[in-house]
């Protein structure tokens, strides 16, 4: 076998239960991206919900990554299985799906990213995830190498945690501590304390259904907290939340 992506190491660090740190790409850059990626983070999140990304923009970032030891994974904007299609494509392995609130959206996703029988993802026998169709054992393997990561970021989530973590294919829940404190009533205020028993419960929910779980966690306080929680797959920043507070502090230091 000649891809170097398969197995999906990523994903199989993940079910085994290692601590994954990762980290946020907003930049929509393969320069920035290139960069991050030789800081030795397990995983990096490329943005398509909430940065400026799109196929064209993905796969110079794809490029980018090849050598590096950090894990691409992608969040498309919604979940729609011609998008996810097209992401699967260009050359992503890992998924995290952005508000998941049933089991049926759940469903849908993993099925969006499996060939038939298996789920419904559109056949190319030439794409740039099997090396433009050099990988004869591709079509063998690859359903077992995806990962799929569900977001919980609303109170139909959290209800709805066990039949969604419970979903086969679904390897691992994600919080989305922005929304979730958003549709909990406490709109940019995720460390509330209600926020916070929300979060360690579908930490706890997952642990119970056999899935790990992450969050996204700038602070440093906040991610330790998480990890000490049993969140095993953390991102602990953002490439633009790094280059806005550099760069201010820079600024800041010549002129006052």
């Amino acid at each position: 076998m000649n891809n170097p992506l398969l197995p999906n190491r990523f994903r199989q660090r993940l079910l085994q239960g290692d601590t994954l740190i990762g980290c946020w790409c907003a930049l929509a850059n393969p320069v920035s991206t290139e960069v991050l990626g030789l800081a030795g983070f397990d995983w990096l999140v490329l943005d398509g919900e909430h940065a400026p990304n799109d196929i064209t923009t993905f796969v110079p970032q794809l490029m980018a990554l090849k050598g590096s030891p950090s894990a691409p994974v992608v969040r498309p904007p919604t979940n729609e299985p011609v998008i996810i299609k097209r992401l699967l494509d260009i050359g992503f392995y890992n998924f995290l799906i952005p508000f998941v609130e049933t089991e049926e959206q759940a469903l849908r996703a993993v099925s969006s990213t499996r060939y038939p029988p298996a789920g419904i993802r559109g056949v190319s026998v030439s794409h740039r995830c099997n090396n433009y169709g050099t990988v004869p054992e591709y079509f063998s393997l690859i359903n077992d190498n995806i990962t799929v990561l569900t977001q919980i970021e609303s109170q139909d989530g959290v209800d709805n945690i066990d039949a969604i973590a419970a979903v086969d294919g679904v390897d691992g829940i994600f919080v989305g501590p922005g929304d979730l404190s958003a549709a909990l009533g406490y709109l940019g205020a995720p460390n509330h304390p209600e926020v916070q028993r929300v979060i360690q419960h579908i930490f706890a929910r997952a642990r119970a259904q056999g899935k790990p779980s992450g969050i996204l966690a700038p602070a440093e306080a906040d991610a330790r907290r998480y990890l000490e929680w049993g969140a095993r797959f953390v991102a602990v920043g953002s490439d633009l939340g790094v280059f806005r507070s550099a760069t201010q502090s820079l600024c800041d230091k010549f002129k006052g």
